[in-house]
């Protein structure tokens, strides 16, 4: 989305997720988790048990694009879940599954480069990471692969690194399923529509247009037409002043073709605007879902927020603890399908991945 979401921990060098930007790579340093032997229980003296003597540790890092958004909240919240359940699957076997959290409070790919070098110095196991810059985050994820660390990357990919897998939407399909709902919306009669870009030279948005106009391409014989893209800063005001602008100056169009969310995090935005177009989004959020609610936007196209954090981890166990490989080096989700139907649902569910429930 774009909008591309955590509750800080304290864990280990956790400060260092809000002061890591000030401080060196490699500072803080701990050592690698190891192998160790408990003491024997009582009453057995002498003979643990096969558990306690392989007790060992995984230790994965996640890092996430930025504290503030609430979609890695939800990816915090599944990485921990997934930690606690492969800890309690795994119990038997003596291992336990450790999740550090590292991620900036806003959106920054040096000091992501930064935590990958610390959690690798600090003997992390695996990490899996969304990718605010792919290009710059290769270095420092190839470096952890050369040295013994696995890497997953959700959301955000670093296509050229030598991750072990990506895990994430797929952007030309959802950008398919927007103008495919937008078309029913629209009760399959046709008209102009426009699509709401975001940025331009973000090439996940760009996958997502791609998928919209394919879409569209094979409606054009009932009638349906594009007016224009509408670029945009990626902030909630611009966005929404984007499509005021753009329904103010061209009254005909008949449907908005969202690929990212952003005028839904504002109040307001598409008065004046819903009584003459249907709008169709990407991304489900708490906010965005009082528009569906108040029928200013019929369907809503889901990311599996949650699954970024907890499929990640799943994959790295496999790989560290298992010695399984994932099933395909590109892996996504099934997307979700929003409307006034089921919008309750949702709403319960990110309850759940917000730590509200």
């Amino acid at each position: 989305m774009t909008l591309n979401s955590g509750i800080l921990r304290f864990t280990g060098c956790g400060v260092l997720a809000l002061v890591g930007a000030f401080l060196p790579a490699g500072c803080d340093k701990k050592p690698a988790p190891t192998i160790g032997t408990p003491a024997p229980a009582s009453g057995n003296p002498g003979t643990p048990t096969p558990a306690q003597a392989g007790k060992k540790t995984i230790t994965i890092g996640v890092i996430a694009k930025s504290e503030s958004n609430p979609v890695f909240q939800a990816a915090k919240t599944g990485a921990e879940e997934a930690g606690a359940e492969l800890s309690k699957a795994l119990a038997p076997e003596g291992v336990e599954i450790k999740i550090v959290w590292r991620t900036p409070v806003s959106e920054d790919a040096a000091v992501q480069a930064q935590y990958v070098e610390q959690l690798v110095s600090q003997g992390v196991d695996g990490i899996a990471i969304s990718c605010t810059n792919g290009d710059l985050l290769t270095p420092p994820i190839d470096e952890a692969v050369g040295k013994g660390v696995f890497v997953v990357t959700f959301d955000s990919d670093a296509p050229k690194s030598k991750r072990l897998a990506y895990y994430g939407i797929d952007d030309v399909a959802a950008g398919k399923a927007v103008m495919q709902e937008l078309a029913k919306a629209m009760g399959g009669k046709g008209g102009p529509i426009a699509i709401l870009g975001g940025n331009q030279t973000a090439p996940n948005l760009q996958a997502r247009i791609r998928g919209v106009k394919e879409a569209l391409e094979g409606l054009k014989d009932r009638g349906f037409t594009l007016k224009n893209t509408y670029y945009h800063k990626e902030t909630a005001v611009d966005g929404a002043a984007a499509v005021q602008q753009a329904q103010t100056a061209n009254p005909e169009i008949a449907g908005w073709a969202m690929v990212g969310g952003w005028p839904l995090f504002t109040q307001n935005a598409l008065d004046g605007v819903a009584d003459k177009a249907k709008v169709v989004s990407v991304d489900t959020l708490p906010e965005q879902l009082d528009y569906v609610r108040k029928g200013q936007v019929q369907t809503l196209i889901g990311q599996d927020c949650y699954a970024w954090g907890h499929e990640s981890v799943k994959i790295l166990v496999d790989k560290i603890h298992h010695k399984k490989d994932p099933a395909s080096q590109i892996m996504h989700f099934e997307l979700a399908v929003v409307t006034k139907d089921n919008v309750e649902q949702y709403a319960g569910q990110w309850q759940h991945w917000l730590g509200k429930k």
